[in-house]
């Protein structure tokens, strides 16, 4: 759901920024020169990081924590702040998560491994990495992802997975940012903006989920970010991210992909796969170009249901008086997508243009498919026009 809350002001010129430092960067290193017991650079450190992002909650806490030690050892966390136990625990969970993934980023060299095929205008990708808290910005770059960024995020307080409305989780899936909403015109809740998101897509409908307003958004003028499960549902980065990402991203083009876990491989793994992928598309495009019934009938999965709750067999027969009806046809495939669909089975969703030339009559149409790994054979589970 839309997360909905009311204040007066907007956040602060520094923490606007995108000259600002690294965050995660600084974080490390303050940890770094603590462990070699240099408190004074560790110091100096967590005051750069309080002057950069004067609401980040977290750096004062560790600076706190660092003013002690000058004093008295510190064995624990938070040990300088008069704070409740559970505000302690999510500032050090949103300190464990920043620093394991900065730890483990992602090697540039390697693909995220859903991206299989963009559109050549198609010019950024966002990918989230729900289990670290992490949101990857890549950019196409002559068709293939190169990382350009990655940020820290918050999303649902109880995970992932969303399947109805009011669960407070965070929907899995490829989305599309249908417009974007300026922070003048909202509650200082969301930071300098939102990005909606096309939540519930297709796929969730036909799966029975529901509920609305999931956005990627900023933060409030009061904090500078939030704990890794805090959200309703959204995502949400810290403002400096999210005006760097808002003013990259294109409505209806930038594909949003929301994963539990993001996989990697190398580029020569992922042109396989991207291949795959491009000839189990052309094979059935190929298949009704022949209007051959059988042909293109064993693409489809007998587990196919249309939106209208329509069987393959009750699908298909109306799909093929379309087909029937023309006169050698000639199809082309056009701004073709391809992405592995989040979650436990595996699927690849593909969108393309279709252009058929029958006789003297063309005609274009949009379509996004559904394909899903049945027993060692891709088929297709849903399919609809965009």
């Amino acid at each position: 759901m839309v997360e909905a809350k009311t204040h007066a002001s907007k956040a602060s010129a520094s923490e606007m920024s995108s000259d600002s430092p690294n965050p995660d960067t600084l974080l490390i290193e303050v940890y770094q020169n603590l462990s070699n017991n240099k408190l004074q650079a560790a110091q100096e450190k967590v005051d750069q990081l309080i002057g950069a992002y004067p609401h980040f909650q977290l750096a004062h806490l560790i600076r706190g924590d660092l003013l002690m030690m000058h004093a008295r050892p510190v064995t624990s966390f938070g040990a300088g702040a008069n704070a409740q136990a559970d505000k302690l625990k999510e500032m050090r969970d949103e300190a464990a998560m920043r620093i394991k993934s900065y730890r483990e980023r992602p090697n540039p060299a390697l693909i995220p491994k859903m991206v299989l095929q963009l559109r050549d205008d198609q010019k950024q990708v966002l990918v989230v990495d729900a289990n670290k808290s992490r949101l990857y910005l890549y950019e196409n770059v002559g068709g293939q992802p190169k990382l350009l960024s990655d940020h820290y995020i918050s999303h649902g307080r109880f995970g992932i997975n969303k399947f109805k409305e009011g669960d407070q989780k965070t929907p899995l899936g490829v989305y599309y940012i249908t417009s974007r909403l300026s922070g003048g015109k909202l509650p200082d809740f969301y930071g300098p903006g939102a990005l909606p998101l096309n939540y519930p897509n297709e796929w969730d409908k036909i799966n029975g989920r529901s509920g609305s307003g999931i956005w990627l958004h900023g933060m409030p003028s009061a904090n500078f970010s939030r704990p890794p499960l805090a959200s309703d549902g959204c995502v949400v980065l810290t403002n400096p991210d999210f005006l760097k990402i808002s003013a990259l991203v294109d409505i209806g083009k930038t594909p949003v992909i929301i994963s539990d876990q993001v996989e990697f491989e190398n580029q020569a793994k992922w042109l396989a796969d991207r291949q795959f992928a491009a000839k189990l598309l052309d094979d059935w495009r190929l298949d009704i170009e022949s209007k051959n019934a059988n042909r293109i009938f064993a693409n489809y999965s007998r587990n196919f249901k249309s939106l209208q709750g329509e069987d393959l067999n009750a699908w298909f027969s109306k799909q093929r008086q379309n087909w029937e009806a023309w006169t050698n046809p000639v199809i082309q495939l056009k701004n073709v997508t391809h992405f592995r669909y989040p979650g436990k089975d595996e699927i690849i969703v593909s969108t393309f243009t279709q252009e058929t030339q029958s006789g003297k009559i063309k005609t274009s149409v949009r379509k996004r498919q559904y394909w899903l790994k049945e027993s060692n054979k891709w088929r297709i589970v849903y399919e609809t026009t965009v």
